[in-house]
């Protein structure tokens, strides 16, 4: 696949992202290293929680939706950095046995003013359970690098 540079990138462009189904078993083993409290990691003590079982990190569900982003986009792009995250939501829990599926919407672009090389890319990200319910967003900016100039003759 061709490599996706700055200018490639239109506000309002949508990109499917693909899907992944979450497990108990991810649920957990990412819970007991990253955050392990204990709806993520004790399905006994889950089932007596606000939630009524076992619930995904909310850092595990973003590492779900970079893993989407990577392998349907990312990877075929020229991103040099994320210079940080503006906002993140998690309106619903993830469950196990949920089937999520990642889109990114562009928001907006700008070619840098300090570096003409490169550019911002705002987008929205946001992973959908099986019924369709918002279960993460974010907000993101990327910096690109911009399509090189044909070399002169």
């Amino acid at each position: 696949m061709a490599v996706r540079y700055f200018e490639d990138f239109r506000p309002g462009e949508v990109f499917q992202l693909g899907s992944y189904t979450v497990t108990q078993d991810a649920i957990i083993a990412f819970a007991k290293e990253f955050d392990p409290q204990y709806f993520h990691t004790d399905p006994e003590a889950a089932a007596r929680s606000v939630f009524g079982g076992i619930v995904a990190s909310g850092w595990h569900t973003c590492g779900i939706y970079m893993r989407l982003l990577v392998d349907a986009l990312l990877r075929n792009t020229s991103v040099l950095a994320a210079p940080g995250i503006e906002e993140i939501r998690w309106p619903i829990p993830v469950r196990p046995g949920d089937i999520v599926t990642g889109r990114l919407t562009i928001l907006e672009t700008a070619v840098s003013r300090s570096r003409a090389d490169r550019g911002r890319v705002k987008h929205l990200g946001e992973l959908t359970n099986q019924q369709q319910q918002l279960a993460m967003s974010l907000r993101v900016t990327n910096i690109m690098a911009r399509r090189p100039l044909p070399a002169a003759d």
